[in-house]
């Protein structure tokens, strides 16, 4: 599998070197990454946009500009992206979502991937509406013990000295 850069990719798609990184940092168009972080393009995904699949040549679905194309829904929260794979499995499915560099999975039925004929590879738009948000942070380095202390509301000895006086 070649990789080109995505200057070497956008001379042979025939766009300019921006319109072909907005296509990559939205997710329209799937790269890999160098150690680097710099965004690499396989020759298949540029010969799937020479197909005629270029983000600009189709309407305006997933920008969200438009809210009644996706039926008029009150959510703000789209994500567009593309199906990068679907495991149907009884009555449910699960949906995993590429999108820009991160991957959002789903779980919904399966007669709704079927009315919506999701297959891998499709556009797709993640649409998300929650009274709920979780946050983590991974699991702190460790701490001093006098940042230890402060965490617990406890003094140094110095600390200690000074409100005496």
């Amino acid at each position: 599998m070649t990789l080109l850069t995505v200057r070497a990719a956008a001379e042979r798609l025939g766009v300019g070197y921006s319109t072909l990184k907005r296509w990559v940092l939205t997710g329209h168009v799937r790269t890999t990454r160098t150690r680097g972080g710099h965004h690499r393009i396989s020759e298949a995904e540029v010969a799937r946009l020479q197909a005629g699949a270029q983000p600009d040549a189709r309407p305006n679905r997933t920008r969200g500009a438009d809210p009644e194309a996706i039926g008029g829904l009150s959510a703000r929260n789209r994500l567009p992206g593309y199906v990068d794979e679907v495991r149907i499995d009884g009555l449910l499915a699960q949906v995993r979502l590429r999108v820009g560099d991160y991957s959002l999975t789903a779980v919904i039925t399966a007669d709704a991937v079927r009315a919506l004929k999701l297959r891998r590879g499709d556009d797709a738009v993640a649409i998300v509406k929650s009274t709920e948000v979780m946050i983590a942070r991974e699991a702190p380095a460790a701490t001093s013990p006098a940042r230890r202390r402060r965490r617990r509301g406890g003094h140094t000895s110095g600390d200690r000295r000074a409100s005496r006086s």
